[in-house]
């Protein structure tokens, strides 16, 4: 059996295509008045946080709010394995899809999957089934892989998508991320991939997405599922945060910090239809 390889579909749209060009486009992220306005350094490391949401549009839009996240990545050091999980915007694919082989692919090179990890998480859940259809067109975990390149030479990542996204789905993939790391001793940081309103008004988009960033600091998946349900809030990646909530709380996490919240109006100055992103630490 060769090597599966899952190679990038957005580069040349979301970043860069050209390695140079790409690492000078994260540069750019992390100095931009919205951003950590400093370029990373990576630290020793300490097990602090538990993951992170983080959002996927294209850099130039939030890019610089995702910085904050990877700023802080850096800060802790390289953990031994990234869970990626990420919304399901194409719809192929199963319930939960795991990509649990292989090698993904982008400008600056390759990243290997914790075949190991991945394997458990599926052992220990009754959703996840592995479905690489599910992955092959989904920019919410591929855009989130040259930030960590930037940062660390070689790191292995587990690569998960979420097409129902209601708790019970998260709790089981919290839960069997959490079983998976503690049999096998690995220090794990969870990062969710998700982008906030969509298309709202500036004003509109800061209130709602102020509410559910408030549940979510407070690591309360329930709440933040109920908000966006009754306040008919467009955030694309509920089921991934909601699993990392989960995660955290059966990990000892106690609370989150709202690292940056920007929206694309605060890059293009269009105020009538922004889409909000956030970066929000939970530890």
């Amino acid at each position: 059996m060769g090597v599966l390889k899952r190679t990038p579909v957005v580069a040349g749209s979301f970043y860069e295509s050209s390695q140079a060009k790409l690492i000078d486009r994260i540069k750019w992220c992390f100095i931009h008045e919205l951003g950590p306005r400093n370029l990373p350094e990576v630290g020793a490391r300490r097990r602090e946080s538990h993951g992170y949401v983080v959002p996927h549009a294209g850099y130039m839009y939030s890019g610089p709010v995702a910085a904050h996240t990877y700023f802080r990545v850096a800060v802790e050091g390289k953990p031994e394995a990234f869970v990626l999980l990420g919304p399901n915007h194409t719809g192929i694919g199963t319930a939960v899809s795991i990509y649990d082989r292989g090698l993904w692919s982008t400008p600056l090179g390759d990243v290997e999957v914790d075949s190991d990890l991945a394997q458990e998480i599926l052992r220990n859940s009754n959703y996840v089934d592995v479905n690489y259809d599910a992955h092959k067109y989904e920019h919410s975990i591929e855009v989130q892989l040259p930030f960590l390149q930037f940062i660390f030479k070689n790191f292995k990542i587990v690569p998960i998508v979420i097409a129902y996204q209601v708790p019970e789905i998260a709790k089981d993939l919290a839960r069997s991320i959490a079983n998976a790391s503690n049999k096998l001793g690995r220090d794990v940081v969870v990062l969710a991939s998700s982008d906030m309103s969509h298309y709202e008004p500036q004003t509109t988009a800061y209130e709602k997405d102020r509410e559910v960033l408030e549940h979510i600091v407070k690591l309360s998946p329930e709440d933040v599922f109920d908000v966006v349900n009754e306040r008919n809030v467009s955030m694309c990646g509920v089921g991934p945060v909601m699993a990392l909530l989960y995660y955290a709380r059966s990990m000892g996490g106690s609370r989150g910090e709202v690292l940056k919240y920007a929206t694309s109006g605060d890059i293009t100055g269009d105020l009538d239809a922004v889409v909000g992103y956030a970066s929000v630490r939970i530890f």
